[in-house]
């Protein structure tokens, strides 16, 4: 009782104090308007008069004040943003001061010449604001000055970004005194800004004058303060932080900067998602709400890196219910007992089950009836599936398949299903069992009321099993970072980013549609390694050698992600296209499922090769049957060494693939290659089982064509002044 009437009397102290400095301020600042008026004379009033006037104008202003709440800002946090409020409490005062002095009499002293009531307003407001600037100013430099003799030397930092987060960001480190940290200087590389000043700490350089600069100023860290930071400019700042042996740092977000909500504790260490540069999406965040609020949600693989996230994003938008399927008993825990620890207010259930059992899943469905199903369970690891491939199509293709049945037996509304950028033309059996469970899928679609929809991205940052906590761990032990291959480059967003624009494509679905997200530009995978090496404060390929291993079974160099407008439609979101790849002939499908369902239930006999031997001979047929683009795809000028589908291998490293066509026509069943070469050996091709032997051989303007009714389908490819040897088509996938 005692402490909280100290507290209260310490509150009134503290307003009391205001009220007084404010009213010393707008006396000096009422006679200051009279002897500027008078010229420094006694007026013919007397000062008597004077007085008397002074008390209503002070009443009326301290009144105006207190409703426009000045009185209750900090002086310490007053900025520019608070000068309208005093200018609006003055300008209604003297409103009001002026409409007293035409209706009271003459004889109290409450009409003073009409430019003593203006010539006062303007000096009380410059008044008001000076001394809370004033009193901003003493308690930055207190506190800047505890900080000093309490903590020793001040970290002496040098800001990356001259604008209008490096302003707030000087801003922020000027306050936090105690922090320990004074700004030397700022980089840019505007040259209009080179010289410039802002608050108070001049423009020092470019950013490649850093470790110059760094070794002049005796700079303790750097922090780059841009709003949105390219990736160019994070790896090069990284970079030469790295040679100038200082840290980086960098602020958290582009909208905490937007909203000022800056504060120096925020400001955190460069992160690995930081080298990708990807600005901040922007969703429709009613348009996720009327998706799922009060609807009863169903997440499968809820354990893992995204079926987690999909669980905590999905609790924002206020389901009815959430039900969490894992057969990952510590993954499951996990993601129970953070929501459970969050304290959300829709019950969350969380069930052991595999979803390939199909009797468990049925009684799921039919005891907590879903509306919303997001299947995110899934074998992911490219080179396991090529020695497991069975158990690729038992989870990836028949589980999803009888998933989407149970979704139609049971009247769910939406299916969405988490793919992969593997699936565009897929050359391993990971991808190829994603594929066929898109298929799978979409041959579903109308056979009820739910809507089918898959949305395919690429690699998400840190994901479990994934190459960022491997290089950490490698990096960790002080062994070698180990890369596949020099050029590989893979395409990468955050989880938190993939799984919120998951969500918006299921908001948009129609049906039967597959989602394609723009994941930005590729990132190559050494330079990846290399970023994380030089965030940890170590010299990439001298504190830490990076080793090469060589590229794993059904590895692609390049993943595809095509959104142009030859395969993609665009949609209402900048980030989210729908593939044109169409649904597969029913019966084709359903044929493909049987041979499936066949494989797996002789999987005691039936070998890998077997099923890895289905899987392409099913691409094959696919390839032209309507979908992957419309049949087309074109790349230009890459070079595609050592791709491997299944077991086979094209060995040559400099095989180049441009404006390459795969044809379509009605009616079209299987694979029949056409191939037109100009001007081309073509030695030791392979065309399915056969061989064409002869070294030199030359293939100029051949076609092997086909017609309607063909029980065959016919690719067209078109290579124009290139060497291909010992390519296979047909065993290697097409």
């Amino acid at each position: 009782m005692v402490g909280k009437w100290k507290e209260q009397f310490g509150v009134w102290a503290v307003r009391a104090g205001v009220h007084a400095v404010d009213t010393a301020v707008m006396a000096l600042a009422y006679l200051t308007a009279f002897l500027l008026r008078f010229e420094f004379q006694e007026p013919w009033w007397g000062w008597g008069q004077v007085a008397v006037s002074f008390v209503t104008v002070w009443a009326v202003q301290c009144v105006a004040l207190e409703l426009f709440g000045c009185n209750r800002m900090l002086w310490r946090y007053v900025s520019a943003s608070d000068v309208p409020r005093f200018v609006g409490a003055i300008g209604a005062s003297t409103i009001v001061l002026l409409v007293l002095r035409v209706v009271l009499p003459h004889q109290m002293g409450l009409r003073p010449p009409y430019s003593i009531t203006f010539l006062n307003s303007f000096l009380v407001t410059g008044g008001l604001i000076g001394v809370r600037m004033l009193g901003r100013l003493v308690a930055e430099g207190a506190s800047h000055a505890r900080g000093g003799v309490l903590d020793g030397r001040a970290r002496r930092v040098l800001l990356v970004g001259a604008g209008a987060a490096g302003d707030l960001v000087a801003r922020e480190l000027r306050r936090q005194g105690t922090r320990r940290q004074v700004v030397v200087g700022f980089l840019d590389d505007d040259p209009a800004k080179r010289h410039a000043r802002i608050q108070g700490f001049p423009v020092l350089g470019s950013i490649d004058e850093l470790p110059a600069l760094v070794r002049r100023h005796a700079v303790d860290e750097v922090i780059v303060s841009m709003v949105r930071v390219p990736r160019d400019v994070i790896r090069r700042v990284v970079r030469l932080c790295e040679q100038a042996h200082v840290p980086a740092r960098i602020v958290p977000g582009y909208y905490e900067l937007i909203e000022g909500s800056l504060t120096a504790s925020n400001i955190r260490n460069v992160a690995v998602a930081d080298l990708l540069g990807r600005e901040e999406t922007s969703l429709d965040s009613r348009a996720v709400v009327e998706l799922l609020g009060q609807k009863r949600v169903l997440v499968t693989g809820a354990g893992g890196s995204i079926g987690s996230e999909l669980a905590r994003q999905i609790l924002r938008a206020g389901p009815s219910s959430l039900v969490l399927v894992e057969r990952c008993e510590n993954a499951l825990y996990q993601i129970e007992r953070e929501i459970r620890k969050r304290g959300a207010a829709t019950p969350v259930t969380a069930l052991l089950a595999d979803v390939g059992d199909r009797a468990r899943m049925e009684t799921i469905f039919r005891t907590h009836a879903p509306q919303i199903v997001v299947h995110a369970a899934a074998h992911k690891h490219v080179p396991l599936m090529e020695q497991n491939p069975v158990e690729a199509v038992k989870n990836n293709v028949l589980a999803t398949r009888a998933l989407g049945e149970l979704a139609v037996a049971n009247g769910v509304e939406r299916f969405v299903f988490i793919s992969t950028d593997k699936a565009v033309r897929p050359v391993s059996v990971m991808g190829v069992s994603k594929r066929l469970a898109e298929r799978a899928l979409q041959a579903l679609n109308g056979r009820g009321v739910t809507r089918f929809s898959a949305v395919r991205f690429g690699n998400v940052l840190d994901s479990s099993g994934s190459v960022v906590p491997l290089f950490r761990e490698q990096i960790r032990r002080g062994e070698a970072v180990t890369v596949t291959h020099p050029e590989m480059q893979r395409y990468f967003m955050t989880i938190a980013e993939a799984v919120a624009l998951v969500l918006q494509a299921a908001a948009l679905a129609q049906g039967g549609e597959i989602f394609v997200l723009d994941m930005g530009e590729p990132v190559k995978i050494v330079e990846l390694a290399e970023g994380m090496i030089a965030l940890s404060g170590l010299r990439p390929h001298q504190d830490v050698p990076i080793v090469f291993t060589g590229i794993r079974p059904g590895e692609k160099l390049f993943e595809e992600l095509d959104v142009s407008e030859r395969s993609a439609y665009k949609t209402g979101h900048a980030r989210i296209f729908v593939s044109k790849d169409t649904a597969a002939d029913s019966d084709q499908t359903a044929a493909m499922l049987a041979a499936c369902r066949q494989l797996v239930g002789e999987r005691d006999s039936a070998t890998a090769e077997e099923v890895r031997t289905v899987l392409r001979e099913w691409v094959v047929a696919s390839v032209t049957d309507g979908g992957e683009g419309e049949g087309r795809t074109q790349n230009s000028g890459r070079r595609t060494p050592n791709v491997e589908v299944g077991e086979g291998r094209t060995p040559n490293a400099e095989l180049r693939t441009q404006n390459s066509e795969v044809g379509k026509r009605e009616g079209q069943a299987s694979a029949c290659p056409r191939t037109q070469n100009s001007g081309r050996r073509t030695p030791n091709v392979e065309v399915g089982e056969g061989r064409t032997p002869n070294a030199e051989l030359r293939t100029q303007n051949s076609e092997v064509g086909k017609r309607e009714g063909q029980a065959s389908a016919c690719p067209r490819t078109q290579n124009s002044g290139r060497r291909t040897p010992n390519v296979e088509v047909g065993k290697e996938g097409a």
